[in-house]
Order: C-alpha cells, then structure tokens, then sequence
C-alpha cells in the first residue's frame, strides 16, 4: 500500500497539497491542467525532489528520508530516458537485474520493437524510444511503477499496443502503477482509478 499523507510540495508561487491511499496493484491515472503538479508528484514519490511537509508510506516505511536509488520506484520520465552511447538492448536491460534476453525480446515484440535492439538510440523515432523506455521501467523489479506521459509520442493503434502491454504486465507482476496521462482513452483502456489534480 502506498500511502500519501498530506503532502505538500512548493513549486515557485504555487503550493501543492496530495492525500492519497494507493492498494498494492493498482493503477491509477493522474489528471489535470498542464502546471497543477502532476510530474511533480511523480518526481516527489521517486526521490528527486523534496516535499515541505507530509509523508509518503510503502507498507508503513516512510520513504521521504530514502535516497531516490534506494526506493522501491522505477520511473519513466518524458524525456532523456535513453543513454545514447550504448545500444537499445543495452538501454532496455538497464537494472533489469539478470532478467534472461528472451523474456527482453518476448516484450519488446509486444511493443513492436523486437527489430530495433541492435540499433543505436539516435537511430529510432521519438515513439520507439518511448516505448523501449517504457520497457525497461515495466520489466524492473521494483514494486511501483511512475510513468510520465508514457504514451505522448504514439500513434493511435501503438498507444493501444502500449497501453494493454502496460495494464498486462502491471496485473502479472503486481505492480502499482501511477500514470499522468491527459487522454480519457488511458483511462478506460488502463481500467485505472482516475486521480484529478489541482
């Protein structure tokens, strides 16, 4: 269960106050206007910024002292997920943690990605980089998962593809899932809990 207990984080002029329980396996959207703290919150939860005041809970353990690399988060940021020096199968088994090349490639078919593994991260769209991002954050071990706008650069048919690979493997692995999305079709395909923010 993650808990967040009155949070608030200050971003310039504006105060920003979160209260929420999240049950272990659940996934729930984040809505709102562009600037009302939705990143924010998904960069407080994993480490990189500090709140004012309030806790954020795993399982009763307060996590606002724990080093960012130490929380039980992987998070898909917007942008820069890749490192561009190494190849894409490289990038996709970054902490992965042992996880067996086929299990990798059975994924990345999922995501219609399997023939970019050899390539080099400048080589591919904005789209596939999402998604081998995407990838990556999913196939972690770490029990909660925080995706910032994961679908943005996708087509309609591939935001489907992503979007019932995500809720897959979020139901086979009992992951927690927060996602900001500002598309209603997230949603409803994700079977998510919607959080409105702001």
């Amino acid at each position: 269960m993650l808990e967040i207990n009155q949070l608030v984080i200050q971003l310039g002029d504006n105060t920003l106050k979160y209260q929420r329980t999240i049950e272990e396996g659940e996934i729930v959207t984040l809505q709102g206007l562009s600037g009302v703290g939705k990143s924010s919150l998904l960069l407080c939860i994993a480490g990189f910024i500090h709140a004012q005041s309030g806790t954020i809970c795993w399982y009763g353990e307060e996590l606002n002292p724990v080093a960012s690399e130490q929380r039980p988060i992987a998070m898909l940021f917007q942008e820069n997920n890749l490192f561009e020096h190494i190849s894409v199968l490289k990038n996709a088994l970054l902490g992965t943690q042992g996880l067996d090349e086929e299990t990798l490639m059975d994924a990345a078919n999922a995501l219609h990605i399997g023939d970019q593994m050899d390539k080099m991260p400048t080589q591919l769209s904005g789209g596939q980089r999402q998604r081998v991002g995407l990838l990556r954050t999913l196939l972690r071990p770490e029990p909660i998962i925080l995706l910032d706008e994961p679908f943005a650069e996708l087509d309609n048919h591939t935001r489907e593809v992503a979007t019932q690979w995500v809720a897959g493997m979020a139901k086979a692995h009992n992951k927690t899932v927060l996602l900001v999305t500002h598309q209603q079709e997230d949603v409803d395909k994700l079977s998510a809990n919607n959080w409105l923010i702001g």
